[in-house]
């Protein structure tokens, strides 16, 4: 088999036997399975297999050394050089895959899949990771049902038997598989498989408790709507699949929406807990659906739920109801009419076509109202005189369905009558006419919303003017003569005595007493201190000091206190002008003290006013 070709270039002619060229293997490295596994064609430098027996598996390269030399090869004249071949033994596939052992096992949960029960190892000498050597397994036999599959593992080769559809426990407890294993790419020619390809899996299957479950879901039962509370439904029953396990199964209800049912715990027995109506908001197309638990005893416990579907079958258990409930005509016939119809929470047979009729009593609805029918759902309803006063009237008919046995409802119908214009429409004094007010009525309602405004409007302008003359009025007396209590709003006073150009000298003590002395006597103004001895005031410092005011005014409040001239009148003493920005605290904690007794007799002549004050202090020792 050709290998390689090897050249080699000289300079020298090469007519002549400087340039001809011939070659020769000098060594071979390994010599295995023998020293010459090659040769070389001396003149073109081919080289090829000359012996079989290259096997990758045992020698996977070859190292070959060849010798060119001119002077056609002849070494005792000749030049030579050497080179180094490399030939590398490529792998086929003449090694099959072989499982390790000839028997696996494992053990899956029932009910479990997408598990991996055992894993398959086998041996492959052939080159790692290439066609030759991936693992293809391939179970031929011990599962009918396709319950496994085996997938190999890109990494290790390995099979990896895993399940991909449940196992019951009940219906196989265990399976023999055989498994046959093999390569991507086929074997070499000649080369047979090796019963080690094949190899046993043993699986053993784990009972694990199952819950119960419903044969029928969803149930579908019929029946009559109404029936009485306690009437046997239907019994619904769920089945236990683990059958080597002794268990009980016990029932309770999930979802009822309008708590109708009743189900028994140990059997399942359904019976009705209330009236089944069809005409419930709780049924959907004339179903009523409920959803039931049934639960076992386990280890751990399983549960299954069950829905039971009731399709209720209709009675004739509601009366129509006249449609509309509200109406308007025109109180002449002949201009317009009422169609009523009826309408029945019942479905066919037990509805249409409806009765109309009015009652015989009271005998004015007959007399003054007529029923013309259209058809099995509509009737008109018109008057029967030809006037008939404007207002609101309810009007009684009888509705009766097709239902067996038939059942009636007398509905009350407001209608509305009222003067209409040529088109056949209530006008709108019509309107209010017929909502039951007459003419009067409405002339004094009018006059009564008329009275109510003038009201208002005469107690706001009363209101205004009031105010007017509260800002206009003036004082009758003079208010340094009125001893009343009064509140007497002059004027703003502005921003304090900081910035008002005032004279304060009016706030301070006269330094002589002139203006008073040559007064006439027996003139005397009320705030003006009476002529006698003059007490000993005391006389405030030129600079004060802050800490002294306290002192300076209980000195003249004693001095004030001591003085037997002193008039029981009531005027302001006037010590001096204080300044402004003053350090000293509040004299509100200054009491006033008084020596001596004094006659207050004189309150009793100040008139009424003062009465109070003179028994306070004008009544002697017996008050």
């Amino acid at each position: 088999t050709y290998v390689m070709t090897v050249t080699a270039n000289d300079a020298d002619d090469s007519t002549t036997a400087n340039g001809m060229v011939r070659y020769r293997i000098v060594t071979q490295t390994p010599q295995s399975p023998s020293q010459n596994m090659f040769t070389i064609n001396s003149e073109t430098g081919d080289i090829v297999t000359v012996a079989a027996g290259l096997d990758r598996e045992k020698v996977q390269q070859y190292i070959v050394i060849v010798q060119a030399t001119d002077m056609e090869g002849n070494l005792n004249y000749g030049l030579s050089n050497t080179a180094t071949a490399i030939i590398m033994v490529t792998d086929v596939n003449d090694n099959p895959p072989e499982f390790t052992t000839s028997t696996y096992s494992g053990e899956v949960p029932e009910n479990r899949v997408e598990v991996v029960v055992a894993n398959l190892t086998v041996m492959d000498r052939d080159q790692p990771h290439s066609p030759n050597w991936n693992a293809i397994y391939r179970i031929i036999s011990g599962d009918p049902s396709g319950h496994f599959t085996v997938r190999t593992d890109p990494v290790t080769n390995e099979g990896m038997v895993t399940v991909v559809k449940a196992v019951d426990y009940e219906m196989n407890r265990a399976f023999m598989l055989t498994v046959m294993v093999s390569n991507q790419a086929p074997l070499a020619s000649g080369i047979q498989m090796s019963f080690q390809s094949t190899a046993g899996v043993t699986i053993s299957v784990t009972d694990v408790n199952e819950a119960p479950y419903f044969p029928t879901n969803h149930k579908l039962i019929r029946l009559e709507e109404g029936v009485p509370t306690g009437t046997v439904l239907t019994t619904f029953s769920a089945v236990d699949p683990d059958r080597f396990m002794q268990q009980a199964v016990r029932y309770s209800k999930l979802s009822d929406p309008a708590n109708w049912l009743n189900i028994n715990a140990t059997n399942g027995q359904i019976t009705t807990a209330a009236v089944l109506d069809r005409e419930s908001d709780y049924i959907k197309n004339n179903v009523y659906e409920a959803t039931f638990l049934a639960a076992d005893n386990g280890i751990p416990p399983a549960s299954g739920t069950g829905t039971l579907q009731i399709y209720l079958i209709d009675i004739n258990d509601n009366a129509p109801e006249l449609l509309p409930k509200e109406a308007q005509i025109c109180e002449k016939p002949n201009l317009n009419v009422i169609n009523i119809t009826a309408a029945d929470a019942d479905i066919d047979p037990n509805v249409g076509p409806f009765v109309f009729e009015l009652p015989s009593v009271p005998s004015a609805v007959r007399k003054n109202w007529t029923i013309t029918r259209l058809n099995g759902d509509y009737a008109q309803l018109s008057l029967r005189i030809m006037y008939l006063e404007a207002g609101v009237y309810d009007v009684p008919i009888i509705v009766t369905d097709s239902g067996n046995p038939p059942l009636y409802n007398t509905s009350i119908i407001k209608v509305k009558v009222c003067p209409c214009d040529e088109n056949g429409d209530c006008t709108t004094i019509g309107a209010v006419a017929a909502a039951g007010l007459g003419t009067g009525a409405i002339i004094a309602i009018l006059i009564c919303i008329i009275i109510l405004l003038t009201m208002v409007l005469l107690f706001v302008v009363w209101m205004k003017r009031r105010e007017k003359e509260r800002h206009t009025k003036q004082l009758l007396i003079d208010p340094e003569d009125d001893v009343r209590d009064n509140i007497l709003k002059y004027d703003e006073e502005g921003g304090g005595e900081e910035d008002q150009d005032y004279d304060l000298s009016q706030l301070q003590q006269p330094e002589t007493m002139d203006h008073v002395l040559n007064k006439t006597p027996g003139v005397r103004r009320v705030d003006e201190r009476p002529i006698g001895a003059e007490p000993q005031y005391p006389i405030r410092p030129v600079i004060p000091h802050p800490g002294d005011i306290g002192d300076f005014i209980n000195e003249g409040l004693r001095a004030a206190d001591n003085d037997p001239t002193a008039p029981p009148y009531d005027s302001l003493l006037v010590f001096d002008y204080e300044g402004s920005g003053s350090t000293a605290g509040s004299v509100s904690s200054l009491n006033s003290s008084s020596s001596g007794d004094q006659d207050y007799d004189y309150l009793n002549d100040w008139g009424p006013r003062f009465k109070k004050l003179a028994d306070m202090y004008g009544g002697g020792e017996e008050d």
